[in-house]
């Protein structure tokens, strides 16, 4: 098992694209992904769990990965954290 806290950029935090974007991505891979923030921790893999985080700018979240291409997902997800989508 992988994990690493991001910073969350975005000036809207994580609306419904950014999940829809974030959900897809990490889908295609094998391995568990899940997101903490605080004492919430859910599956990374559902769109209403994202969206429940209610992930805003300056918000840390952790990323935690476990199995197949663990370091891969690692990479990807966690780049897609800190990323500014276009609106």
């Amino acid at each position: 098992m992988l994990s690493e806290t991001f910073t969350v950029i975005h000036p809207s935090g994580f609306h419904a694209r950014p999940t829809k974007l974030f959900v897809h991505a990490a889908t295609q891979f094998p391995c568990k992904v899940s997101l903490i923030k605080g004492t919430k921790k859910i599956n990374g893999k559902s769109s209403l769990g994202v969206l429940a985080l209610g992930l805003a700018k300056g918000d840390e979240v952790t990323l935690e990965v476990d199995g197949e291409r663990e370091d891969e997902a690692l990479r990807e997800l966690g780049a897609m954290l800190t990323q500014i989508f276009e609106e």
